[in-house]
């Protein structure tokens, strides 16, 4: 991503009048060099999109450990998405749900 991008497009989301906007941009404070804001918490997302929005990255075991975690702290709605849609539907699934505790899926 050039650096003219993610100027250009901070630029424009400072205009927001959006507290989500507002708080994307002091997790990463508009650097790409600055976007892991917590162990596999990715604030990419952020930098070049609008909207509130971060990414748990690792490996099918520290994403589902991340959920467990913030299940754990008491949230209890997880919005799972990724790019491709259908194949990261798949990926998660197949590779992170199972591995992901009962309170997290709501069974509790």
């Amino acid at each position: 991503m050039s650096a003219d991008r993610i100027a250009a497009a901070q630029a424009r989301y400072a205009a927001m009048d959006s507290a989500g906007q507002a708080r994307m941009t002091v997790l990463h404070g508009g650097r790409a060099d600055r976007l892991t804001v917590s162990p596999n918490l990715w604030a990419g997302v952020g930098l070049v999109r609008e909207g509130a929005g971060t990414a748990l990255v690792g490996s099918y075991q520290e994403v589902a450990d991340r959920i467990n975690e913030y299940a754990d702290l008491g949230l209890d709605e997880f919005i799972l998405s990724g790019w491709p849609h259908l194949e990261e539907a798949h990926r998660v699934g197949t590779h992170v749900l199972p591995l992901v505790g009962a309170t997290a899926v709501g069974a509790r």
